[in-house]
């Protein structure tokens, strides 16, 4: 799983709907996820830490879980099924620790609102990511390439032997 924070929300340039922006830790990959406008909302409330006069429905769920002594620990986005993001709530109460199944939009509202931390498989980042960094990524491939192809076939056997002797020890 990669740890990711919310970058901030974007609209569509075509449709014009939400989309809230994951990026990585290293800030090489983002996770556009489209949203609804009243998520996006919530969103950018807590991104801001907006406190509204009355609860809504995010504050409401922080107030119950805070009210029964529950925290979330963190959410976790492990699943993309036909263009659909899938997320659960780990959420613990004492001893009892339970998942439940979530849209990754509320999901990230809760999680802002907790300081709780946001989880992706890295699955869903492979198949549903873009490049942030395509300079850094370009230099990456280049370094690899360029280390392959210094590679001798006794280089190679010297690393094997190394390793069994680490291994014997």
């Amino acid at each position: 799983m990669i740890e990711m924070k919310v970058a901030g929300i974007a609209l569509d340039a075509a449709t014009r709907s939400p989309i809230v922006l994951l990026r990585d830790a290293s800030e090489r990959r983002a996770l556009p996820i489209f949203i609804g406008q009243d998520q996006a909302r919530s969103i950018i409330g807590a991104l801001e830490n907006h406190k509204p006069p009355r609860p809504l429905t995010h504050d409401l769920f922080v107030n119950l879980m805070d009210s029964w002594d529950m925290t979330l620990e963190r959410i976790v986005i492990h699943s993309l099924q036909d263009n659909t993001f899938y997320a659960v709530l780990i959420v613990r109460q004492g001893d009892i620790k339970k998942e439940i199944d979530a849209r990754p939009s509320d999901a990230i509202a809760l999680a802002l609102r907790t300081d709780s931390p946001i989880w992706v498989m890295e699955e869903v980042v492979a198949d549903a990511s873009i490049p942030v960094d395509r300079e850094a990524d370009e230099a990456e491939r280049q370094a690899f390439r360029d280390f392959v192809s210094n590679l001798s076939p006794q280089d190679l056997i010297k690393r094997s032997d190394f390793r069994k002797k680490d291994e014997a020890q």
